[in-house]
């Protein structure tokens, strides 16, 4: 009896069944507008491919879109070389809105190839978890029969069996047991290794998802604007449009546009004029060394997506969950309860807030309305709690008193702060990705560095006109 059930035992954690997760190298697939251009004819196409061929054929479209960017960008700049006539900045502007779609077009692609990605990282977490749970039965099953040999004499097995054999037989058997019971052990901890791995490789993608869908927010809010500034010159004549521009170059009428203009941030009651805010980003530049411009900028970006994801207040502290501000409806990742509720807490009963009515970001949404990643950003600077604990001991150094992400000179001065720990005096573009989306990050991603860099760009020529006019 004992032979054939060491035997049965030997047999099936002898026979290999721990291989991880790999991937297929799919076959080449052509790619047009016609396909490229549309999420529909996209889904389409890769129910006839496998995951990894779809995976292919988004990337030849995106290289496809990447390709035809490039060449509006040399005609954009061609463009503006030349002589400034009303018809010329139609063009270029018309060039920006092409450009501009081609951009959305690839986060689209970008987004459908996160979620495959996303989907093999998690189907491979469930195949892992499986293959773990099924060799730690094995490994019990082999702990309790060498258990229950090892409570029997050497006489009593020698005893039990019929021939001299069958004793030397059992005990190489339960030796054999042992050896397997230690490699058995070791894929388990390999298996579990490997899936703490998978877990992190999942965060870092959904993590990617939230980014992109940024950044899409971001795509399209600059797409309305030149489509509005189109809009604008296609009603002028060449002459009006000549008259604008000299106008333009009326410094001391521009300043006082300029500095009247409201500076409109999330999170904040009482918005300044920029001639306010500039006044605020020049004291915090000389406490960092950050720019003004690249301030104003940033803080303009992080706005930007605030107000298209709406405020929320918490509600649960345990789950996270919350509601929107304006219409009571119920965001479900508005905190992250781990990470940054008990930081929210503590800031909160430092500042004698309410936690439950004190405004935080929601979550963003994919274009199906499902939530992305978590909200709880705060103010202006849209810190998340556990971000904003880490500097604001630094604010309070300077200011004397509590740090409040919600009051806009501490919020301007923690981002000048941060900004400036990411590098910001040596590499503005380098530390403004790292802002967005820490140390590493995607070349699509790179479209929010950019576009910061464009409005610091457009700031600084306002800077300019407020410095002369002084």
């Amino acid at each position: 009896m004992f032979p054939r059930i060491l035997k049965a035992i030997l047999l099936s954690v002898l026979i290999p069944a721990f291989f991880l997760p790999g991937f297929k190298i799919g076959a080449e697939t052509q790619v047009s507008s016609e396909i490229c251009e549309s999420i529909e004819e996209i889904d389409k196409k890769c129910q006839d491919l496998s995951p990894s061929e779809c995976r292919e054929f988004l990337g030849e479209c995106q290289r496809y879109f990447e390709e035809k960017s490039i060449q509006i960008e040399k005609d954009i700049t061609k463009t503006e070389q030349e002589k400034k006539t009303l018809q010329n900045q139609i063009y270029i502007l018309n060039n920006k809105i092409t450009n501009l779609a081609y951009q959305i077009y690839q986060s689209n692609l970008v987004i459908k190839d996160l979620g495959l990605q996303i989907e093999d990282t998690e189907n491979s977490i469930e195949k892992t978890s499986l293959k773990i749970s099924q060799s730690c039965e094995k490994l019990i099953f082999i702990l309790r029969t060498i258990y229950d040999e090892d409570q029997k004499s050497v006489v009593e097995i020698f005893l039990a069996e019929a021939r001299l054999s069958d004793f030397f037989d059992d005990l190489v058997a339960l030796e054999q047991l042992s050896a397997k019971n230690k490699e058995l052990l070791e894929n388990i901890k390999e298996m579990k290794s490997y899936l703490e791995s998978q877990k992190q490789a999942l965060d870092e993608e959904k993590q990617g998802l939230e980014n992109l869908v940024t950044i899409q927010t971001l795509q399209k809010k600059e797409n309305e604007g030149i489509k509005s500034e189109r809009e604008y010159f296609l009603k002028l004549t060449e002459a009006e449009y000549q008259k604008y521009l000299t106008e333009k170059k009326e410094t001391e009428k521009r300043a006082e546009i300029i500095r009247s203009r409201i500076f409109d941030l999330i999170g904040v009651p009482e918005a300044p004029t920029f001639g306010e805010a500039y006044e605020i980003a020049k004291f915090v530049s000389a406490q960092t060394g950050i720019r003004p411009a690249l301030l104003l900028a940033v803080l303009t970006q992080e706005s930007n997506i605030g107000k298209n994801v709406g405020q929320c207040f918490l509600t649960n502290l345990k789950t996270g969950e919350g509601v929107r501000v304006k219409t009571g409806e119920k965001e479900s990742r508005t905190m992250k309860p781990d990470r940054d509720v008990p930081h929210f807490l503590e800031i909160t009963k430092e500042l004698g807030r309410d936690p439950y009515n004190t405004p935080v970001s929601c979550p963003l949404k994919d274009k199906w309305g499902n939530p992305i990643g978590w909200g709880g950003a705060m103010g202006p600077s849209q810190f998340i709690p556990s971000t904003w604990v880490l500097y604001r001991a630094k604010v309070s150094e300077v200011t004397g008193r509590a740090a409040d992400p919600w009051n806009i000179k501490d919020a301007f001065l923690a981002t000048g702060i941060y900004l400036r720990d990411l590098g910001g005096i040596q590499n503005e573009f380098k530390a403004v990705m790292r802002y967005f989306s820490g140390y590493t990050w995607s070349k699509w991603e790179e479209f929010y560095g950019r576009s910061v860099l464009s409005i610091a760009e457009n700031y600084e020529a306002d800077i300019k006109e407020l410095e002369k006019a002084k």
